[in-house]
């Protein structure tokens, strides 16, 4: 149980620190500001500040974010009229610091009941000093002051010529892009790091291995590793997964192997074992895939098994839309977890091939151009390139809305789903 949420928190932390990293890093190369850099979501933990950027630990391990200045995620504070404040001046009489929190100590400043502000352009607050209404006080905003928000986090304010939405939209293009390139990268860099632990890459023949160390059914009836199953039943199997496709679809019976040894062509019978796979029984033998232990097989490995996991899901995607849709297709942070904690039971292995299919399943997903995915951000890119102007404001944020409350439904339904798919029996 530890392991388990101990492996969850790390493969969930990697998977999003490395999607957002992806969109933080080509930001700052773009001269876009980053706000804040948050790891989880809720209540804030620690947070630390430095080049302009906020970066916040939060307390649920269940995503994370990049704030970019003047993006639709950036929620800026807002000094409305009639609010209060403090602010902190430099020697140039210009504001620094602008606190909004209601933590009296975090410094010392001119308490003013602001009446005007504008952060972005004319960089000016107007309000009365120590509240005094007969006179109307001008402050001019230095372009670096940071604000401290009603969590009392430090914030960079953002003026017009740091902000997301003033940039051209070939660097919009390159930010929105950039987390999907970065899980891409991280699933290379996964599988191949998982094909030198297990000591090759697994290939998708009818030539079998089996476990050392392992009792096996398959051992029991004679089978070696290096032999080709290839028939089952009487049923051609010129694939791995053909053979175990028709091997689960058996469980505890009795089953008629085809087997090739050395050339040499036999018979083998046996009886299946057995093991619950998400409420459904399958047959097993205790066979695996043969593996090509080659170094050359091994470094090239990750951009194979990469590109196969991609077509793999692209797959999947299209047998959705294309009317066989299941919320079984689907899994959210619960079917994240069940998954870890099968993978736990297989070791290091376990982990990081799970790390792999994760990081390539969060790029496709984001690929996807529905509002509020990187893929809804790419086409609204892509369609101010077309129109070579910006949809406007409103329709940009209705559409965006509308993303986010299709995506928050479905996420209940995929929850509810996992949780009687894993946890109610």
């Amino acid at each position: 149980m530890v392991t388990t949420i101990i492996s969850f928190i790390i493969v969930f932390g990697i998977l999003v620190f490395v999607h957002e990293f992806g969109h933080f890093i080509v930001a700052k190369r773009a001269g876009i500001m980053v706000r804040e850099f948050s790891i989880g979501m809720g209540p804030k933990l620690l947070f630390y500040r430095k080049n302009h950027t906020t970066y916040t630990i939060r307390l649920l391990p269940l995503g994370g974010y990049v704030r970019l200045a003047g993006s639709g995620d950036d929620d800026d504070e807002d000094l409305k009229p009639g609010t209060t404040v403090k602010l902190q001046l430099n020697q140039q009489q210009q504001v620094t610091k602008i606190d909004l929190s209601d933590k009296s100590n975090l410094f010392q400043g001119i308490p003013v009941q602001v009446t005007n502000a504008d952060l972005v352009n004319d960089l000016e607050i107007t309000g009365y000093e120590n509240g005094d209404e007969s006179e109307l006080k001008h402050f001019r905003v230095n372009h670096d002051a940071v604000i401290v928000n009603r969590e009392g986090i430090e914030l960079q304010i953002a003026p017009a010529d740091v902000q997301f939405q003033n940039a051209p939209v070939s660097k919009k293009l390159m930010v929105n892009a950039a987390g999907i390139v970065n899980n891409i990268l991280l699933a290379i860099v996964a599988f191949t790091l998982l094909s030198f632990l297990q000591g090759g890459v697994p290939q998708n023949s009818n030539q079998i291995q089996l476990p050392a160390h392992q009792p096996s059914v398959a051992r029991q009836a004679g089978l070696q590793s290096g032999d080709r199953i290839i028939a089952v039943d009487g049923q051609s199997t010129p694939t791995f997964n053909a053979v175990a496709e028709r091997v689960s679809a058996k469980p505890n019976q009795r089953i008629r192997l085809t087997v090739v040894d050395h050339g040499r062509k036999r018979q083998v019978s046996l009886k299946t074992t057995s093991q619950k796979v998400q409420k459904r029984t399958v047959g097993m033998i205790g066979v695996t895939k043969s593996l090509d232990s080659s170094f050359t097989a091994k470094l090239t490995s990750g951009f194979s098994q990469t590109w196969q996991s991609t077509k793999q899901l692209g797959a999947a995607l299209w047998r959705m839309v294309s009317g066989h849709f299941s919320l079984n297709d689907l899994g959210g942070p619960v079917a994240i977890y069940a998954s870890t904690s099968q993978a736990t039971t297989y070791g290091l292995v376990g982990v990081v091939s799970l790390l792999a299919w994760l990081s390539i399943n969060l790029a496709v997903v984001n690929l996807i151009p529905i509002p509020a995915l990187d893929g809804g951000k790419i086409l609204l890119n892509l369609i101010e390139l077309i129109r070579r102007k910006p949809l406007s404001e409103n329709v940009e944020t209705a559409i965006t809305l509308v993303g986010f409350a299709c995506l928050a439904i479905l996420m209940i339904l995929v929850t509810w789903n996992d949780i009687m798919r894993y946890f109610i029996h």
